[in-house]
């Protein structure tokens, strides 16, 4: 069966999954595109041989479309999401879920009421070889216990637009959400060290920050988000165990020696570190709604927790206290017992 989606948003991201769909996932056809930029919107579909829709409505009750990718602006996503799951049509709703949890939580609920998953979230360092290897070696018990767990998120540059919640709101989230499925485990608190903030940084903006978490089982987890670090794009994770520790591998690259120098290529975005796993998220998304399966991925749940806890990371900066993430029970309907 080949999968018809619509796509809602067509900037980059959009135009990023649109190729993809076209050119790289087997089992998929892009059949219908809307934007709020209607140049934008045409120039993508023409790109996919889809056809043009008004808004996001019609793309979700079009004939056409068997399942349903949201890609706009961050404050819209919740509208698409319930109105993909009120039409029983598989949803990918790219990061965030949305923008408050009680958008979120209006998501959840929609679904248990649906009576099964239709909602995936685009939480795609999920899909990456090495953060997979290492949730093998965690879940084997091979180094015991989590107990610690070390990360960092450094990006070279971030443009003038980038503010200071972003860090928690936009990169952090990525590390948020991943170590939640590493360790199997809840953050239930988070709190936020702002250093010395360096100098090649615009003036509206901390940077870096240190973030601290803890989680309901007691690991600690610190991470370093260093967005102006100026030599590339570098994400590190290790987590130390009773017995042993596992650490995330950098991509690979080959060593050049020359001129009494050994050196290593640094990545220096985050597009070409995730390629890989942005391709085998969609390729696995598509052939579970294929045949018909509820999607294996991030859930709704997962949108959820990860909005409440960068949320609750924002709220610690800004205080300077350590925060409680209170979030509700875990349904049932998540794997939870409630």
């Amino acid at each position: 069966m080949t999968v018809r989606v619509g796509v809602i948003g067509a900037g980059w991201i959009g135009q990023e999954h649109i190729r993809r769909l076209t050119e790289t996932v087997t089992g998929a056809q892009v059949t219908a595109v809307t934007d709020i930029d209607p140049t934008r919107a045409e120039e993508a579909a023409a790109r996919a041989g889809a056809r043009v829709l008004p808004d996001g409505a019609a793309v979700v009750a079009a004939d056409d479309v068997d399942a349903v990718l949201v890609t706009s602006w961050g404050p819209t996503h919740a509208e698409h999401v319930l109105n993909a799951i009120a039409a029983a049509k598989p949803v990918f709703c790219e990061k965030p879920l949305a923008t408050t949890a009680e958008d979120c939580l209006r998501i959840v609920e929609a679904e248990r009421a649906h009576g099964r998953r239709l909602v995936q979230v685009g939480f795609m360092r999920r899909y990456d070889a090495g953060y997979r290897q290492m949730k093998q070696v965690i879940d084997s018990g091979r180094i015991g216990e989590p107990l610690v767990v070390h990360c960092a998120h450094r990006n070279p540059t971030v443009p003038e637009s980038y503010h200071t919640d972003m860090a928690a709101l936009d990169s952090a989230v990525h590390e948020i959400d991943v170590l939640r499925w590493l360790l199997d485990d809840e953050i239930v608190s988070a709190q936020v060290v702002v250093p010395r903030s360096t100098s090649k940084r615009f003036a509206h903006l901390k940077d870096p920050q240190i973030m601290l978490f803890e989680t309901a089982k007691g690991v600690r987890i610190d991470l370093e988000v260093f967005v102006n670090c100026q030599y590339g794009y570098d994400i590190q994770c290790e987590t130390v165990g009773e017995e042993g520790l596992v650490r995330l591998p950098d991509p690979a690259a080959v060593g050049v020696r020359t001129a009494g120098q050994h050196n290593t290529a640094v990545l220096t975005d985050w597009v070409g570190r995730f390629v890989d796993a942005f391709d085998t998220e969609f390729r696995e998304w598509i052939a579970e709604v294929a045949v018909g399966n509820e999607p294996s991925g991030p859930s709704a749940w997962d949108g959820y927790a990860a909005t409440v806890i960068s949320n609750a990371t924002v709220e610690a900066r800004k205080t300077g206290r350590i925060v409680t993430t209170d979030m509700k029970p875990r349904p049932a309907f998540y794997g939870g017992t409630e």
